[in-house]
């Protein structure tokens, strides 16, 4: 059974990104009826940042050479990383049992939200490899960082999480659906470029259902 597991983290309740996964999910969902699904929230209920018991764990890993996510909690031998092994238990069993990992996540600030990378941080250590999954990144930014455009150099957030996924996780195919120049429906300085916002919104809202089907 392939399962499918959907992060949001905009701290918008009603954002372009959740409407991009969601437009992903839905379709997914229709196309694996027999498949799993499960859903978290980062915004709306935040993971904790990592400890120095969390630091143990990790220097753990270095230290004995162990590779295999599933059996990392062997390694906890102290009250305090029991304590951080209980918040990472749950996030990394979410991962470890699923087969397509669908984000959805503004971009802020030229990078990615905080409550996605506390996500990051907790369910990473080193040399960890998730092999056959697949991630699918669905964003919304609000202006135009694609190639070519004056901003491209800027983005932080498409080549920092396809970098992460790749060089942490060994996952080379990560695919983007990105909705550019959200500010437009905002900013009046940008209202001229409302209509190519219009365009990459819907570009990005038919990706994201196709891709679905595919996946």
């Amino acid at each position: 059974m392939t399962t499918l597991l959907h992060l949001d983290a905009s701290a918008r309740s009603r954002s372009i990104s959740r409407e991009l996964s969601t437009a992903f999910a839905d379709e997914w969902r229709a196309a694996n009826p027999g498949g799993g699904y499960r859903y978290r929230d980062l915004a709306a209920e935040p993971v904790p940042f990592i400890g120095e018991a969390w630091t143990e764990l990790c220097d753990e890993v270095l230290a004995l050479g162990s590779t295999d996510p599933y059996r990392l909690g062997e390694l906890v031998d102290t009250p305090e990383q029991a304590v951080a092994w209980a918040i990472v238990e749950p996030l990394l069993s979410e991962v470890l049992a699923a087969d397509v990992i669908l984000i959805g996540t503004p971009m802020y600030n030229y990078s990615i939200p905080a409550a996605l990378k506390a996500w990051l941080d907790q369910i990473t250590f080193p040399r960890m490899s998730l092999g056959h999954r697949r991630f699918v990144v669905a964003t919304a930014r609000g202006g135009a960082y694609s190639p070519g455009a004056p901003k491209a150099a800027y983005d932080y957030q498409e080549r920092y999480l396809r970098d992460f996924f790749a060089g942490h996780f060994a996952v080379e195919d990560t695919v983007f659906v990105n909705a550019e120049l959200a500010n437009a429906r905002h900013d009046p300085a940008l209202a001229h470029l409302r209509g190519k916002h219009d365009e990459s919104f819907a570009l990005a809202v038919e990706t994201a259902r196709r891709l679905a089907k595919e996946y």
